[in-house]
């Protein structure tokens, strides 16, 4: 009701002119009576903009409450998406939704009411038209009725080319997210050419699509643009030609075209809403195919507390893709219960389903049978630890209060102590995104004591200690798991790939195939003389040599005196795990070298910056820079700049000149006076003056068409030099950027922003250029008609600018803030979605979604400032343009009697449409300066610090192919840090490493082992001396020229969702036979040969269908394939089982025979049999020699620890 009012009121206006033409017509109505004319046009335009400012508000509130309400049930939506749901919607799908889909559907809100009141406007006009018009007017709906389904045709290709344009948009949201995340990897590997391809690709579809749809809609702007044209030239053609009588007067015509003005308004914007409508459809379409996707079954996991065991499931059959086979399941016959205060431990080969197992108890895979039961709450700890953006304390709380005593024992019971004492704010340092700057032991220690700290009944622990070193496992199982650690009283389920900890078991069950093919303890297990026992005792029986005879004994033999060395290494230090001589090292260690971040993290605690590692995302605070604006019309070329605004001119000059044309036409009218009246007769030239009037239509609709594909190819051009930049910009920046930028808000660019360069700035542009030149053609016509009115000129424009700078300035800045708050949304969301299965485990779903819904409440704040401020200018303006109405209509009454009915007519209906213009412009410049932030934002990222280039382009510097050669590496008085004034984390390496030499490297927490090896990928620059490989100085090469010839098999095994041939090989230049043969190397033949598809088998997001252990198999084939003459090994074995370990060590001894191998090593097994081994402490190079000779000195760093380690098992 409120909305419908201002509707009435427009036609006021219509009527009113028709009075004043008829008082200007007559010398001899009063002037008083023209004033009182111009004085309600004045007063009920105001009128009506109060009532339409007051609806449009009350809509805009049902819009923030609309997508408050969207976000928090489509974030509620992701904690309880199936596996199989998960698997069907990607990461940058659901990300989608929050981002552009909800945006979609609430913008269509604000405007829907225009659904029912855009036809009730024309109706009403019609009306009044038929009055003025009679049959004629039927020619106009008859126009009407041939462009409506024109544009329902046009709509309904939009539709289609809107959902392709989503499912492209997803997918590149989609493969930036996998690329941010696995940014290190895809840098190691020099394979950022590649992936840049791949997200180009998928954009090149996109804008295919953005380029269909841009034609699509400059077609149907057409023909809404020059709709109202055409039913004016309809019916003022079938109105003097079907009836000799019919005289076009001023009156006739302007008060006819003024209504016409009204009806166009109402016209013109349906392709707004129907443009609306259709994204607003697809959106919710999309958005219902997501909220109706397969829930995890609530009670197929059951938690009756009156049964015997805490943990029991009987003949269960589970199934990760809800399959209702049972012959297809994942798990199946599985016979399991736990008795209270158990230790029982999960083993099996890789692929064997041991995570499946726990997965099950988790409710996340499907039940197909069976029955499953836990007592008590449950505690998880993940294979790849989740961390949370936040402090070490935050995370380890993880909701509970915060109990002094208590922590401390968790946080010296899982080793964290030391770690924390070396940053400046203890355990309130902040750590990055997926924990990005710690090292994989330091993740796995938080996410374990978060367990711990959460005082649950039942504890399920996949594997936590393959991620830390041998010393600190065996600390971490006797203080925490083991049998006389805090949870001894718990129930605690185990996976493992060490043998070292499983006598003390109360029981371990062996799973082969998705099944449980051996039970019981240690012993019983021994007794039955089965496969698991003869592995046992394989791997138990060279736990009896000793450290003389491993010495003696040749290189095959030291790979099984490894596995003892690694049996030992678990239970490490026991009492003296914390003797003076430990303590003063351990406070000296930093945080872990496994990654260069965790380095990172450490640097820059120590340079002041206290907790904070996360760098707050920049608030602009001044205009956009004019140097933002030029850089988006370079992007799409000056000419296509001049083009467009060259073609709206012309178009504007036809318009004006039909109407003054218009204006003669019904101003040459024979007339006589016949008793006292003037008597108008029809006009012998009426045919000339329709066809030149149609003609100048026509004119018209060609260059709005050419003007409308011209800014379409502009925008879309911008669009994509943009874009292109940013990710070429993005792919070559340094690692150190990913640690300190939250990936939600390098995504947002990616999403939100790219969008509204799409979507949002071309018809925003569009509008704004036909608003600007309809208001000077407007200030033209009414000045040239009543001079007088120039002196009012200055005065409005006056007023126009403060109003419409002061409201542009504060526009701006709240949606600069409304974007800022919105990347902590994003950011939080793909953290849950990461992390779902933890924050089920521990049951912390409702505390979550309180989060997201207060960071969604602090963004809704600035867009509802926002939308305030968009109805303060509603009043101002429109007050504006309600005075030059005024204006117009006053000069035209006191200037009677010199102006002709035509000239006044023609004056008032521009003036008429001025506040519309207004408005518009104002509005939609207000616009064009806040959605030009996006652009801000992609150049920020655009002018981000780069990496050195990737190739040299000194011609006699650069490698040829072949290099290196030998594999020599020599580091010469080495150093580096961080960044520059912070301490070196590698301080004068010198050292020699010969051609296919082995090397370990070995040092406690933080000793820069993988610092070392990360400067030879050139990760990390050098501060002082060299290294050189083959006796090139690599810091004078090209960054891919030193990675691409270089390999590293990473401990964190990440794959990206695509083929498993693209995994192996993205530029795809190997061919089956060698892929294939790679494989069999790395033990994986046989598994790819079982799989759908074979190479081309689709590999999920993350590698989410893989176990662990066969990711890091695929990792280990990628190396293979490679095979450059230099292989880093991080820590490769560590989540595979020993004969895995094995195999792997076998296959890299055979294939790698004549390459340099550096091995970083937290388990000694990996490197006993190395020709020699490194020793690092504090970032120096403490001992370097062979296994043998470190051994054989009883002082060596090297031989106290192997000497602990055996005491300890002894023991």
């Amino acid at each position: 009701m409120i909305r419908f009012v201002p509707h009435i009121l427009l036609f006021v206006s219509p009527k009113i002119l028709s009075l004043l033409i008829d008082f200007v017509s007559s010398s001899t109505e009063p002037t008083w009576k023209g004033i009182l004319y111009a004085s309600v046009i004045f007063l009920s335009a105001f009128i009506g903009s109060i009532f339409a400012s007051y609806g449009l508000q009350m809509f805009s509130l049902i819009d923030i409450r609309s997508k408050a309400v969207l976000m928090s049930a489509v974030y509620r939506k992701s904690l309880h998406l199936s596996n199989s749901a998960r698997r069907m919607e990607s990461l940058g799908e659901i990300v989608n939704h929050m981002a552009v889909d909800i945006t979609y559907i609430t913008e269509f809100i604000q405007i829907a009411n225009q659904l029912w009141s855009a036809p009730i406007i024309i109706a009403i006009a019609l009306y009044f038209l038929w009055n003025i018009l009679g049959s004629s007017s039927l020619a106009g709906v008859a126009v009407i009725f041939v462009i409506l389904p024109l544009n329902a045709l046009i709509a309904s290709q939009t539709q289609k080319l809107q959902k392709e344009q989503m499912s492209w948009k997803d997918k590149r949201t989609q493969q930036i997210n996998e690329i941010l995340s696995g940014m290190k990897v895809i840098k190691l590997y020099a394979w950022e050419p590649s992936f840049e391809n791949k997200v180009m690709k998928i954009r090149n579809e996109e804008l295919k699509l953005l380029r269909k749809t841009a034609y699509f809609y400059s077609i149907s702007n057409l023909l809404w643009t020059c709709a109202p044209f055409i039913v004016t030239v309809a019916t003022f053609g079938t109105y003097v030609l079907i009836d000799d009588s019919h005289v076009l007067d001023a009156q006739t015509a302007f008060v006819s075209l003024s209504l016409f003005n009204i009806m166009s308004q109402a016209i013109m914007f349906l392709p707004y809403l129907i443009s609306c409508f259709i994204q607003a459809s697809v959106a919710i379409k999309r958005l219902n195919k997501y909220m109706n996707a397969e829930e995890l079954v609530i009670d197929a996991v059951s938690h009756c507390d009156d049964e015997k065991n805490p943990v029991v499931i009987e003949n269960g059959y589970f199934s990760w893709d809800n399959q209702e086979d049972p012959g297809n399941a994942t798990l199946k016959e599985i016979n399991f219960q736990v008795k209270e205060g158990e230790l029982v431990a999960i083993v099996g080969g890789v692929g064997s389903a041991k995570s499946s197992l726990l997965s099950c108890l988790l409710n996340e895979l499907a039940k197909i049978r069976g029955r499953v039961n836990i007592k008590g709450d449950i505690a998880y700890v993940a294979q790849q630890a989740w961390i949370q953006n936040g402090s070490v304390r935050d995370n380890i709380l993880f909701g509970k209060p915060y109990d002094t005593q208590k922590y401390r024992r968790v946080v010296e019971a899982c080793a964290l102590g030391p770690d924390l004492e070396i940053l400046a704010a203890g355990d309130k340092t902040e750590i990055g995104e997926k924990g990005i700057n710690l090292s994989g032991g330091q993740k796995q220690r938080i996410a374990l004591a978060r367990a711990v700290y959460s005082n649950a009944s039942v504890y399920l622990m996949d594997d936590p200690l393959s991620a830390v070193d041998a010393h600190v496992g065996k600390h971490i199982f006797e203080k925490v798991i083991g049998p006389k650690g805090l949870l001894r009283r718990k129930t605690r389920l185990l996976v493992t790939h060490g043998i070292g900890n499983l006598p003390l078991m109360n029981n371990i069950f062996v799973m082969f195939e998705g099944r449980i093919s051996e039970e019981g303890t240690y012993q019983q297990l021994l007794d039955k003389k089965g496969a698991f026992s003869d592995f046992l005792k394989q791997h138990s029986s060279s736990s009896s040599s000793s450290e003389t005879d491993l010495v003696e004994e040749n290189l095959d033999r030291k790979a099984q005196k490894a596995e003892s060395v690694a049996g030992s290494l678990r239970k490490r230090r026991g009492s003296t795990a914390h003797s003076d001589t430990d303590d003063e090292i351990e406070k000296k260690r930093r945080l872990s070298g496994v990654s260069i971040s965790s380095s990172y993290a450490t640097s820059i605690a120590h340079s002041g910056t206290g907790n904070q590692l996360i760098v707050a995302e920049t608030l602009e605070k001044s205009n956009v820079k004019a140097s933002v604006y030029l850089d988006y019309m370079r992007a799409a070329s000056w000419t296509m700049v001049f083009g467009t605004c060259v073609l709206h001119l012309i178009f504007q000059v036809f318009s004006v000149g039909s109407n003054l044309w218009l204006s003669k036409w019904t101003s040459n009218v024979p007339t006589e006076k016949v008793y006292n009246r003037t008597v108008s007769f029809p006009n012998s030239n009426q045919t000339f003056y329709l066809g030149i009037y149609g003609g100048l239509g026509i004119f018209q609709g060609i260059a709005i068409l050419l003007a409308s594909l011209v800014l379409a190819k502009g925008t879309l051009k911008s669009s994509n030099v943009l874009h292109s930049q940013m990710l070429a910009r993005i792919m070559r920046a340094p690692l150190s950027f990913f640690e300190v930028t939250p990936l939600g808000r390098i995504v947002n660019r990616f999403s939100r922003d790219v969008d509204s360069m799409d979507n949002i700035l071309p018809p925003i542009l569009r509008f704004t250029l036909s608003g600007i030149f309809n208001i000077f053609a407007a200030l033209i016509v009414i000045s040239v008609s009543t001079s007088i009115f120039a002196l009012v000129i200055p005065p409005v424009g006056i007023v126009y600018y403060f109003v419409q700078r002061f409201f542009v300035v504060t526009s701006r800045q709240l949606k600069r803030l409304e974007s800022v708050t919105r990347s902590p949304i994003y950011s939080h969301f793909g953290e849950t979605l990461s992390g779902a299965s933890t924050i089920r485990a521990f049951k912390q779903q409702e505390r979550f979604v309180e989060e997201m819904e207060r960071r969604v409440d602090h963004n809704l704040r600035s867009y509802y400032c926002t939308v305030s401020s968009n109805r303060w200018l509603q009043i101002r303006l429109e007050t504006v343009g309600n005075s030059v109405v005024f204006f117009a209509a006053l000069f035209a009454v006191l200037g009677r009697e010199t102006l002709s009915p035509g000239i006044i007519g023609l004056s008032v209906s521009y003036a008429l449409q001025i506040t519309t213009a207004l408005i518009v412009v104002v509005r939609n410049t207000s616009d064009i300066e806040t959605n030009i932030v996006a652009v801000e934002r992609l150049k920020e990222y655009s002018n981000i610090v780069q990496e050195a280039d990737r190739e040299t382009k000194h011609p006699f510097v650069k490698p040829n192919k072949s290099w290196p050669q030998e594999g020599k590496i020599v580091f010469d008085s080495y150093q580096t840090r961080y960044r520059p004034g912070l301490d070196f984390v590698l301080r004068n390496l010198t050292c020699t490493i010969n051609p296919w030499e082995k090397i370990g490297i070995v040092g406690r927490t933080g000793a820069g082992k993988s610092s070392m090896t990360l400067a030879i990928f050139r990760i990390i620059e050098a501060a002082g001396g060299s290294i050189t490989v083959d006796g090139k100085d690599i810091s004078r090469l090209g960054l891919h020229d030193v990675r691409g010839r270089i390999t590293i098999i990473p401990q964190d095994p990440v794959l990206f969702s695509g083929s498993l041939r693209s995994n192996l090989d993205p530029f795809e230049v190997e061919s089956d036979e060698t892929l294939y043969k790679t494989l069999e190397l790395a033990h994986l033949k046989n598994f790819v040969a079982g799989l759908q598809g074979g190479l081309d088998y689709e590999i999920a997001e993350a590698g989410e269908n893989l176990s662990v252990g066969q990711r890091q198999l695929v990792c280990l084939a990628r190396a293979l394939l490679r095979k450059t003459r230099i292989l880093v090994l991080d820590e490769a074995t560590a989540a595979v089982d020993l004969d895995t370990d094995e195999l792997i060590q076998q296959t890299i001894r055979k294939e790698f025979k004549e390459s340099t191998v550096i091995t970083i090593a937290h388990r000694l097994n990996t490197i006993m049999d190395s020709d020699r081994v490194i020793v690092l402490e504090n970032g120096e190079i403490q001992e370097f020699d062979s296994p043998q000779n470190l051994l054989a000195n009883e002082h060596s760093m090297f031989s106290q620890m192997s000497k602990e380690s055996e005491t300890n098992r002894s023991s």
